[in-house]
């Protein structure tokens, strides 16, 4: 997990939010949510229009979504305070950005208050088809190459957060959104019963514990980071992997996420995938697969998860265990 405020390494004492001093009387406030189709955008911005609209603030509401799948563009705005006349936040001046994509976040930035804006960010990347030309293991990608450091230097309070690590440690990735709930919870004065109460109403009942725990997850790590920068770099500033190693494709594929929607299928670019009797994408030829993950970038369920295994690397532990002592 990875974040950090625009402060160095050394401890700082929690900036003073703009976002936590906003009061019924005051100009309104403005947070944009931004991400890509499947992710929980409109559910983000739904439980805070909520939220702002039960505190007694009069609440506007924009979104655009409709037929945005996996890799497609989502954002919403929220204004809310005493009298909202415009749906729409203008440019430089959103309080908080939310992003729920690395990309999309950085894409979203000049609508950030230049000065005091808030910029929180999962460190998620969704790559688009377009840039993987290069399928083997390890090419560079088209993709933003920009660091949270880099990125963080230049907002006036910033956070990289790896939301969707923190999900899949409490077992369910798609509980990335609430995670992010939670850190956006820390810039507003709204009491964090009240933030759970309204999560509660917007997840599947079957859910509702875990997605509770990554709304805590997310409040607690914002806390802790405003404090302390954690040391361990993002996903979004991994070095990629040689060229050509020596490796086996293994896919993990989640059966009852599976929606059976085809959209793997139809965007395998080795035609290796398929839908089985069940209509569950299942890997039918895997000396094809490449391990491109577009397959996984793209399924709006996260019902796939590709692994890279190095042959060589497991080899040499086998004979390492093998060996005599």
């Amino acid at each position: 997990m990875s974040g950090s405020p625009n402060s160095a390494s050394e401890a700082a004492p929690a900036p003073a939010s703009p976002a936590a001093a906003v009061e019924p009387s005051a100009e309104p406030l403005n947070v944009l949510i931004v991400g890509v189709g499947g992710q929980g955008v409109i559910m983000v911005s739904k439980v805070l229009a909520l939220l702002a609209q039960a505190q007694g603030f009069q609440v506007k509401q924009s979104e655009v979504h409709g037929m945005a799948k996996r890799g497609g563009a989502v954002f919403s705005h929220v204004r809310f305070g005493r009298q909202v006349w415009s749906p729409t936040i203008p440019k430089g001046e959103a309080d908080i950005l939310i992003a729920l994509e690395w990309a999309e976040g950085l894409r979203w930035l000049p609508y950030l208050k230049p000065e005091t804006g808030i910029f929180i960010c999962d460190t998620k990347r969704i790559v688009p088809p377009f840039a993987c030309l290069n399928r083997r293991p390890g090419a560079p990608l088209r993709y933003s190459r920009e660091t949270p450091a880099d990125v963080i230097s230049q907002v006036g309070e910033g956070y990289a957060i790896d939301a969707t690590q923190m999900a899949e440690e409490l077992g369910n990735e798609r509980a990335a959104n609430v995670v992010l709930l939670g850190a956006l919870s820390t810039a507003l004065r709204f009491p964090a019963a009240d933030w759970e109460q309204t999560v509660a109403k917007f997840v599947p009942k079957k859910t509702v514990s875990v997605n509770l725990d990554a709304f805590r997850r997310g409040r607690a790590w914002i806390e802790e980071a405003r404090v302390v920068t954690p040391a361990v770099e993002s996903r979004a500033a991994e070095a990629p992997a040689p060229a050509d190693p020596a490796y086996r494709v293994r896919l993990d594929i989640v059966a009852a996420w599976c929606k059976s929607c085809d959209i793997c299928v139809k965007i395998c670019p080795e035609r290796c995938l398929r839908l089985n009797a069940e209509r569950i994408a299942e890997l039918a030829e895997p000396e094809k697969c490449t391990g491109c993950r577009l397959c996984e970038w793209l399924c709006p369920d996260f019902a796939i998860r590709v692994h890279l295994e190095d042959i060589s690397a497991m080899a040499a532990d086998a004979a390492s265990e093998g060996a005599p002592r």
